[in-house]
């Protein structure tokens, strides 16, 4: 199954407010990812086995290191209306007052750091188009889990994000180590990731 993509108002440069209106209405199958990529609505179905093992490990591994006040959440959406689109991160790590309260999201910046797992079916919204849009909502860390990337899963650390580009901190085939910096000061295994 393909990532598909809604777009139900004719036209290009919606208003704001009405492209987050229909991702507010839009009645996606349970367990399906409803974001806004580039200010479309996109729906990505539930994700595979090997890929929610892939962020549980992730996440057992955040807690031994994150403060008591930051959380890690699957599915808090992370606006970014400059940039066109709501994203739901595989795994975000956040201040957990940031986090609670009434709405759907959070602004993106606010993000200690994010982490995406590619799917076959959006892994080029992961690769380019989440790229590009956390690194000019500022947010600090991006950690990109590519299991599809040309027969050769990688792990790719992106950080420092200056005038909307990050410079690319780490890469990693998988079965290597990658360094999460402070404050988490984490060393991944890589070779525990699944791989389909």
């Amino acid at each position: 199954m393909s990532a598909l993509t809604v777009d139900p108002v004719p036209g290009h440069g919606q208003d704001w407010d009405d492209i987050v209106r229909i991702w507010e209405e839009t009645d996606a199958p349970e367990g399906c990812k409803v974001e806004i990529i580039e200010e479309i609505v996109t729906v990505s179905p539930p994700p595979s086995k090997d890929h929610n093992t892939t962020a549980e490990l992730l996440q057992r591994k955040l807690y031994t290191v994150i403060p008591e006040e930051w959380g890690i959440y699957q599915t808090l959406g992370l606006s970014l209306p400059g940039r066109g689109g709501i994203y739901i991160p595989d795994l975000v790590v956040v201040d957990r007052a940031t986090a609670s309260g009434p709405g759907h999201t959070v602004p993106a910046e606010e993000a200690r750091l994010v982490v995406e797992i590619t799917s076959r079916a959006n892994a080029n919204h992961d690769r380019v188009s989440k790229v590009n849009g956390y690194a000019k909502a500022g947010v600090e860390l991006f950690l990109l889990l590519d299991p599809w990337h040309s027969g050769r899963p990688t792990a790719t650390l992106y950080g420092e994000p200056e005038t909307g580009t990050y410079r690319v901190l780490e890469t990693v085939e998988y079965g290597g180590k990658i360094t999460l910096p402070e404050p988490f000061g984490l060393d991944l295994d890589t070779g525990v990731f699944p791989v389909s």
